[in-house]
């Protein structure tokens, strides 16, 4: 069961933030391919979002696990809706469905990547 203060702080970055991704390190020094491929898929897209590093937080690392009722890092939101992690994105990327799914929510990114 998440920690109630720890749900807390997760709903009020996913509330706060268009895109969140939960991730080992941060989005400029990745600690695992997982969390480098997720912030790669971002970046082509140009979108803006909230690195949360989970590593430094014991506590957080474990929550974001028990509220999303998701055992993997990295974990994306979009809009406060969860979505996936590092498979699922890259699965979203290529088919599309990522940059769709951005769009249908209002999310900007560039749209020079849509077909890519």
């Amino acid at each position: 069961m998440v920690d109630s203060s720890v749900a807390e702080r997760i709903r009020a970055d996913i509330n706060a933030n268009d895109v969140v991704l939960y991730m080992k390190g941060t989005p400029v020094f990745p600690q695992c391919g997982f969390s480098a491929q997720s912030v790669q898929i971002l970046s082509m897209l140009g979108v803006k979002f909230k690195g949360v590093d989970i590593l430094s937080d014991p506590s957080l690392r474990q929550g974001i696990k028990d509220f999303s009722n998701w055992p993997t890092i990295p974990q994306l939101y979009i809009k406060g809706e969860f979505v996936g992690g590092c498979d699922i994105m890259r699965e979203m990327f290529q088919s599309g469905e990522l940059q769709k799914t951005l769009s249908e929510k209002g999310v900007p990114f560039d749209m020079q990547q849509r077909t890519a």
